[in-house]
């Protein structure tokens, strides 16, 4: 055996369980007892284990799931200037100003540090969208082979995403279609970005016949606005339906879902039910630049997660962006985005707190479409996480770090958690001692 995770808990069982791999795969999963423990004591002594992870009764997780993040952008906040008014019009203004001085060195740098701390926080797939309104498609190239340079330790999905639009920017289908030749994994849009409606429902179309005629994916920047007649999302959930293409379509950010009319959301739902299209949300920024121009009161501006959830629809989660054009902070922590869509989505009742793991694991696989290699199950690939916590409650509530991270059976990230030591003793009296975690 490569490896052995000794008493770990998993979701949903009770105990504390043994994972031996092997072979790169979870080779078996048993539940610890004292003749387990003994055996895997003496598999390690006699060399029959090659290393051992000792779990402590926390928590071990498929690995988090980015579903939406741009590493072209990453780490530009600032170049050539800030985004004083925090709205997405100003960012995209900003990244135009900065996209002339683009190299593939420049992207590489940047991505190759955002993936690197990513991959330390346990994200181990990451879904990627590149800006290809370029002629050169610089970024577009810098990516493809910063994948195939990492792809040992994460794997990277790559949206082809006309920023500027399909139908509005010069040769815009042309690049989207030379961009699925050199390997973009999945083709995107941004229908509410193009100059008139007619444009934007154009651009679906040219989308689905690329995704149709290269076998690609499908994931949209869909309705990323506070306006409440940007309905685009009907028609991509309708070109979904009929063309059978179905959970292979991405429908991202739909932020323009937070001000449709109820009435109209019982109407639309029934057709995203019918469609079986993803949803991702990015909780962070979506409420970071949504409702800028609103007077008191202020929209949220985040899709209707708890909705979309009850009709049965798949919901991820993405941090979206990395001290970028459109957004100063950001880290990658997935559990901060989770506890964000948490809380502006009002879903902290009891069986709605362990939905934030959910999203960003398991919802995050059916967004990426890789479910057939992800979780925990023996045969499956060596991906997993262990977290500082015992279950999905504490990590909503702590967001504890990634103690260890394992991809296809080998460790390739860990971290030691801070501990807090006290000063001060029950009488008063200077002592240190270490305290726990409330």
């Amino acid at each position: 055996m490569e490896l052995m995770v000794r008493n770990a808990r998993l979701l949903n069982r009770n105990g504390l369980y043994r994972v031996a791999v092997r072979d790169g795969k979870i080779a078996s999963i048993q539940e610890e007892t004292p003749d387990s423990i003994a055996e895997g004591d003496e598999a390690f002594a006699t060399g029959r284990c090659e290393e051992q992870i000792h779990a402590e009764g926390l928590l071990l997780l498929p690995p988090y799931v980015e579903s939406h993040i741009h590493l072209d952008a990453v780490l530009t906040a600032g170049e050539p200037r800030w985004n004083e008014s925090g709205t997405l019009f100003e960012g995209i203004q900003i990244w135009s100003e900065r996209k002339p001085y683009l190299t593939e060195e420049d992207v590489r740098q940047r991505a190759l540090r955002a993936l690197q701390g990513l991959a330390g926080q346990g994200v181990l797939h990451v879904r990627t969208h590149v800006d290809i309104c370029d002629p050169q498609l610089t970024a577009l190239k810098s990516l493809l082979a910063l994948k195939n340079e990492v792809r040992s330790w994460v794997n990277v999905q790559i949206v082809a995403f006309p920023q500027m639009g399909i139908c509005s920017y010069p040769k815009g289908a042309e690049l989207l279609e030379e961009s699925l030749k050199l390997g973009a994994d999945a083709v995107g849009a941004i229908p509410h970005y193009e100059f008139t409606r007619e444009d934007g429902i154009q651009s679906l179309h040219i989308l689905f016949e690329l995704a149709q005629k290269y076998d690609r994916l499908i994931d949209v920047h869909c309705d990323e606005i506070d306006d409440e007649h940007s309905r685009f999302v009907e028609m991509l959930a309708a070109l979904a339906y009929r063309t059978g293409l179905k959970g292979r379509v991405t429908a991202s950010h739909t932020t323009a879902m937070h001000s449709y009319s109820n009435a109209y959301v019982s109407k639309l739902m029934n057709l995203l039910q019918l469609s079986e299209i993803n949803f991702v949300a990015n909780p962070l920024v979506n409420t970071h630049l949504q409702g800028r121009f609103d007077p008191y009161p202020k929209r949220r501006g985040m899709t209707r997660i708890k909705e979309l959830l009850e009709a049965g629809l798949n919901v991820s989660l993405g941090t979206d962006c990395i001290m970028d054009p459109w957004y100063p902070l950001g880290s990658g922590n997935m559990l901060h985005a989770a506890n964000m869509a948490l809380h502006v989505g009002h879903m902290t009742g009891n069986r709605e707190i362990p939905l934030g793991v959910q999203m960003v694991t398991e919802g995050g696989a059916r967004s990426l479409d890789i479910m057939e290699g992800y979780g925990i199950e023996e045969g499956r690939p060596a991906n997993f996480i262990i977290v500082d916590g015992q279950d999905p409650w504490e990590l909503m509530r702590r967001m504890p770090v990634t103690r260890y991270v394992v991809y296809r059976g080998k460790l390739i990230a860990s971290t030691n958690p801070a501990e807090t030591s006290l000063y001060v003793g029950r009488s008063g009296d200077p002592q240190s001692h270490p305290i726990g975690y409330l």
